[in-house]
């Protein structure tokens, strides 16, 4: 009975609930929530995966309206940027960039990505420009440097040419500023958030993220239609790299990667000339992996890393068979050029520390010459237990034979098989062992006054 009757009651709450919904139409349910995503400091492959990966969310999310990005980058890899932009420039989701905190700046790649963005914006007290590819930044005046050696090359015009284009097309996309655009590449021009604005190069000058969400919607400002979207109805919410985008950032960094590569050919390396419980093998292995799947995110110098094993193999050789210095020194050399041309960009930020690389071809060349040199030595030494130690060792026959018998040496009583006849007490050369029985051959000495074996 009490069964019925709760049955009962929550179909009465049911259907008067309904009737409520009903009665009130105009009643706002919908829930919008407008993703924050940070860049803070070089755009890279971490950066990459972090951005292309949120918005591909958003463009499967109905209740996200817009995507803001915060930017306070000085640029970044060409690679990097252009997989952002091309998931930009399709996204179904408008995409919003604020050069954000005050004092930030929105410097070379940063300005493409500006430029590409459905929304441009920036807070007070903040920069944008020097798009100059870095490769081809004008160099330092020198007036003893002739006119033809400074004009650039044919590939620094097609460098120049293609980032002038490409800026162009988003400009012309967005219905930006093409002349300051040009401009910020040709002559790594820059503007403050006040000029840009004068110049339309962006859209608004706010000082946050929801100062921008808020303009956005109230001047309706793309193809977009926000029209059930109100500031009050949304939740605008940080969305901060995950663990995966902290440990490419941390593997990415050339540093950490070229490190990871020589503990990598390290591990291995002790692994071959001292075979053990295979912990230096796993870690080599371990390291090396990780350090070449960074570095296929990376822009590698296939040349730099070539010389970088020639280097290692060269100094390997040296610890073998010493040349005097000759391998010693030309690995040294092939080792250095390796690490420095190993990453194929000028940018600061994804170069190997010259420091670090002076330091480990110091160490490289202290563990290769001396320490697998001294390894390889001990390798060749006597062996001094076991059964391997009697080979070369003196035996004495207990008793005259012609072709097998027992011989003694160091207490115990071994079969032999001599190659020609022995008188006893003779003392014979173990050449080789045959299961338990010991292959000899008279020794230098016919006889030796060794007593009578027993």
């Amino acid at each position: 009975m009490r069964r019925k009757i709760f049955f009962l009651i929550t179909i009465i709450l049911l259907i008067q609930q309904y009737g409520n919904a009903q009665s009130s139409p105009g009643l706002i349910t919908s829930k919008w929530t407008v993703p924050v995503l940070s860049i803070n400091g070089a755009i890279g492959p971490a950066v990459s995966e972090y951005i292309v990966t949120e918005i591909n969310k958003a463009n499967h999310d109905s209740s996200i309206p817009l995507v803001i990005i915060k930017l306070d980058t000085p640029g970044g890899l060409s690679s990097s940027l252009r997989d952002i932009n091309q998931k930009i420039l399709n996204s179904t989701v408008p995409i919003a960039c604020l050069v954000y905190p005050q004092g930030a700046r929105a410097a070379s790649a940063g300005t493409y990505m500006l430029y590409a963005c459905h929304y441009a914006a920036m807070a007070p007290a903040t920069t944008l420009g020097a798009a100059t590819p870095v490769s081809i930044a004008p160099p330092a005046s020198n007036q003893e440097t002739n006119k033809k050696s400074e004009s650039p090359s044919a590939m620094e015009k097609k460098v120049l040419n293609d980032a002038i284009a490409y800026i162009r097309s988003l400009a012309q996309l967005r219905d930006r500023n093409e002349q300051w655009a040009e401009l910020a590449v040709s002559e790594a021009a820059t503007l403050t958030a006040e000029e840009a604005l004068a110049n339309n190069v962006i859209n608004f000058i706010v000082p946050t993220a929801k100062a921008l969400f808020s303009t956005i919607i109230k001047q309706k400002y793309s193809e977009q239609s926000f029209a059930d979207v109100t500031l009050e109805n949304t939740q605008l919410k940080p969305i901060s790299p995950n663990w995966r985008n902290d440990f490419i950032a941390t593997i990415t960094d050339p540093n950490i990667a070229y490190i990871l590569m020589i503990i990598g050919i390290y591990g291995l390396v002790l692994e071959f000339y001292s075979p053990g419980f295979g912990v230096a093998g796993i870690t080599g292995v371990i390291s090396l992996f990780v350090a070449l799947y960074a570095f296929q995110l990376l822009p590698l110098n296939y040349s730099g890393f070539a010389l970088l094993l020639v280097g290692i193999s060269l100094l390997i050789i040296e610890s073998i068979m010493p040349s005097f210095g000759v391998f010693g020194i030309g690995g040294t050399i092939a080792f250095v050029l390796g690490s420095v041309f190993l990453i194929d960009t000028e940018q600061p930020q994804y170069q190997i520390s010259l420091p670090l690389i002076a330091g480990f071809s110091f160490v490289s060349i202290l563990f290769f010459v001396l320490s697998l040199g001294l390894m390889w030595r001990k390798r060749k030494n006597k062996i001094v237990s076991g059964q391997e130690e009697l080979i070369g060792a003196i035996a004495f026959a207990e008793a005259s034979f012609e072709h097998q018998g027992f011989v003694m040496i160091n207490g115990e009583r071994w079969a032999a098989e001599f190659t020609q006849p022995v008188k006893q007490n003779q003392a014979v050369k173990i050449k080789a062992i045959n299961g338990l029985t010991l292959i000899t051959t008279p020794n230098k000495e016919e006889e030796k006054n060794h007593g009578s074996c027993v």
